[in-house]
């Protein structure tokens, strides 16, 4: 074949290849002049079209993590110093200077005990005299020093009584372990006086209530649960009783006062109901804050 024939045929067989390769790619057209570029450019277009997208680098998924767990930290942190933000009794009481009970503390907690269930007149009525007051210890008393300031002439009451079932002076403290204390810490006041644990510990009320029944007692010392119970049983008769004095200013381990314990609270108030209160009134018995 003459070598211009075959230049020509060659011609012909790109240019049909062109044409079917712009056919099958109708975004990218190819023209006649394109194709004679030869392979390179050929090659050069499929890399174009075949380059693989890059993907996502990590580092721009971080943020998101990082968001997520954020959060989560945070409310931990607030919580942890909100439970280190609260105060409990003990810390406001440990704070607080020691300040000797008075009179006016009494009767409010008598009215805020007592507003929820009864009317401004009945509250009115339960307003004590001034007169029926002790002295209020200043805390620089003993037991036994504050009894011989409050009672100078106790030792000619305890030999002018002789009746049974009662007592001339009941001192009411939180619990037993406090009762035992204060029994020992009266032995300079008390002389020959009978003194009578007034508790439940290890103590039943049959058992006490016989004691008083056989003997003449003189002092009782005691929590005001076992009081109540023995007033209501018919054991133990307050007519006679002179003086009642509360342990106001002690504190426990927990820094509490007497009356900063609700129970203990309750059954005060109780007590003082069931006779106390009408004996306070006609002035023939006197209340002491130790």
């Amino acid at each position: 074949m003459p070598e211009p024939f075959k230049a020509s045929s060659s011609l012909i067989s790109l240019c049909i290849l062109s044409a079917s390769l712009s056919e099958g790619l109708p975004q990218n057209k190819c023209s006649v002049h394109d194709a004679s570029d030869g392979e390179g450019g050929n090659t050069e277009m499929m890399r174009q079209k075949t380059a693989p997208v890059p993907a996502m680098s990590k580092k721009t998924r971080q943020p998101k993590e990082c968001f997520l767990i954020q959060p989560k930290e945070t409310k931990e942190d607030v919580t942890k110093t909100r439970k280190r933000r609260k105060k409990k009794i003990t810390d406001i009481l440990a704070k607080s200077e020691p300040k000797p009970g008075t009179p006016e503390d009494l009767q409010e907690l008598m009215k805020g005990y007592y507003s929820s269930n009864r009317s401004v007149i009945e509250l009115e009525e339960l307003n004590l005299p001034d007169s029926c007051f002790l002295k209020a210890n200043d805390l620089t008393h003993s037991l036994s020093s504050y009894l011989k300031e409050i009672c100078p002439k106790w030792v000619k009451l305890q030999r002018n009584h002789t009746e049974k079932k009662s007592v001339l002076m009941l001192i009411i403290c939180s619990s037993a372990v406090r009762a035992l204390e204060l029994i020992r810490s009266m032995t300079a006041f008390k002389g020959d006086s009978k003194v009578m644990k007034l508790f439940a510990k290890h103590i039943k009320v049959q058992e006490q209530v016989k004691l008083l029944e056989k003997r003449v007692v003189h002092l009782g010392v005691g929590t005001p649960g076992r009081i109540k119970e023995l007033v209501k049983q018919g054991g133990l008769n307050l007519n006679p009783l002179k003086f009642l004095v509360f342990d106001w200013n002690w504190r426990d381990q927990k820094l509490r006062r007497m009356m900063d314990i609700p129970e203990i609270r309750k059954e005060v108030f109780e007590l003082l109901e069931m006779g106390v209160l009408s004996l306070c009134k006609s002035e023939s018995l006197k209340l002491g804050l130790f």
